[in-house]
């Protein structure tokens, strides 16, 4: 096969885009395409981008300059913007970033090769490639995994068909569609094959994962089946909706071993007034309930969960409501999120829209009281003995790290280990020997 133009590709935004960027990386190389790590040698440069709030569109915005810029000096010649910037705002885009060659929705970026060939063949080629998002990736699309060679995220769905207030995904996305069962494990094996360990699923709604498919299924038999496949060692399971949380998802975090003791549960709020507001289809007590559940069933539980303060209406008092339940729940780990006015969305247009100031003041209270939780937390955790999945070297102490089964990859702390060698992708046992807010610091137990 002819080598045609080298390729570099940018990720932005979450993990699901990730997987979206390995697919289009998959099939470029198996037609031809040279992939370069640097952008500046490579001919075409894409990058895909999120919009999902304000400040992922203002870096989505600011790469796509920056890569125009480079385009004027460098070997540059086709500068492409692919994933939810384009889905969302369309052939608007096309007038406000004239700088860009070349525009491929969420719909579309499956036929990346397609729409580059055809582009390059014709005089006159369409800028924008915009459809509606029905593709979802199986075990034999080709994909190129470029997390890290110990672990890997896997896409269990796609889109989400909640409609929260505040959300456009589902605008961007498309509706909520589950990958066959068969599809996953063939995924997985071939990973593990190529010696992943950790296995990460994803999607916007996975607890909803398998009811949409003929015949139904769901995410307690999918881990159950996962489970089976030998050389796998961990198994986490991120965007898991309070919602649609099941008796028997609780029964196999507990029950099966590679299912790591770790749930994130976003929330975004506890107050009943807001959570309707938000189009939760949840309550207040429901969610107590089921945090209740999980921490009997599973004492040594890892809770995560995402809030979002200053939603449109939110009182002083309901805002105290909030801080008052993340006191007494003490969460593992948190993340927050100031309100993001979105356009396009029913929040957009509600009333009594809290002000930037208040937003952030909220925030910085609501973290200041979650940084003290960690550490109480983390202390609980000095002189307990676990498993940690070595990482590599970090580049600023020169120390060894990795990350235990309750250290989800990207967005919670990782473990220091203060002596020891040994190489990525391994698993040992380790002891807790000291803690920070976000960071614990151990002592590897090699025989």
């Amino acid at each position: 096969m002819k080598l045609k133009e080298r390729v570099n590709l940018i990720s932005l935004g979450c993990s699901k885009n990730l997987v979206d960027t390995e697919v289009m990386l998959g099939l470029l190389i198996e037609n031809g395409y040279q992939i370069s790590q640097r952008e500046e040698e490579a001919e075409i440069i894409i990058v895909n981008t999120c919009s999902f709030v304000k400040e992922a569109k203002e870096e989505s915005i600011e790469t796509i300059l920056e890569l125009a810029e480079l385009k004027k000096k460098g070997n540059c010649r086709l500068l492409v913007v692919t994933g939810c910037l384009p889905q969302r705002y369309q052939d608007a885009l096309v007038e406000e970033l004239p700088e860009v060659d070349l525009f491929i929705g969420t719909g579309e970026f499956q036929k990346v090769v397609e729409i580059l060939d055809r582009v390059k063949e014709s005089a006159n080629p369409s800028k924008s490639y915009i459809g509606v998002p029905q593709f979802i990736y199986t075990d034999k699309t080709p994909r190129v995994n470029t997390f890290a060679d110990y672990s890997a995220y896997v896409k269990i769905a796609e889109g989400c068909s909640n409609f929260c207030s505040y959300c456009v995904i589902g605008k961007i996305r498309g509706q909520f569609r589950s990958r066959p069962p068969d599809h996953i494990i063939s995924e997985v094996k071939n990973l593990v094959g190529m010696g992943v360990k950790e296995i990460n699923l994803i999607g916007q709604d996975t607890t909803l994962y398998g009811r949409d498919l003929n015949p139904v299924t769901d995410l307690e038999e999918l881990l159950k089946k996962l489970t089976k496949i030998d050389k796998l060692e961990w198994i986490r399971t991120l965007y898991t909706h309070p919602a649609h949380f099941t008796e028997g998802l609780v029964k196999a975090i507990k029950e099966e071993e590679k299912v790591c003791n770790y749930v994130d549960l976003p929330i975004q709020h506890i107050n009943d007034k807001i959570l309707e507001a938000m189009n939760r289809k949840t309550k207040g007590r429901f969610i107590r309930k089921l945090i209740e559940r999980l921490r009997k069933e599973v004492p040594n539980i890892c809770i995560r969960t995402s809030l979002i303060v200053g939603f449109p209406g939110e009182t002083d008092e309901q805002f105290e409501e909030l801080l008052r339940f993340v006191k007494d729940v003490e969460f593992d780990r948190l993340g927050a999120f100031e309100y993001s006015r979105e356009e396009g969305t029913p929040a957009s247009t509600f009333p009594d829209q809290i002000s930037k100031r208040i937003k952030t003041k909220r925030y910085r209270r609501l973290m200041e009281t979650q940084k003290e939780i960690a550490l109480r937390n983390n202390k609980r955790l000095i002189g307990t003995t676990t498993r940690v999945l070595i990482e590599g070297v970090n580049e600023d102490t020169g120390l060894l790290k990795g990350r235990i089964p309750s250290q989800a990859p990207e967005i919670d702390g990782v473990t220091y280990l203060a002596k020891g060698q040994a190489d990525p992708g391994e698993i040992f046992d380790v002891v807790i020997t000291d803690v920070h807010e976000y960071d614990l610091i151990g002592k590897l137990m090699i025989k």
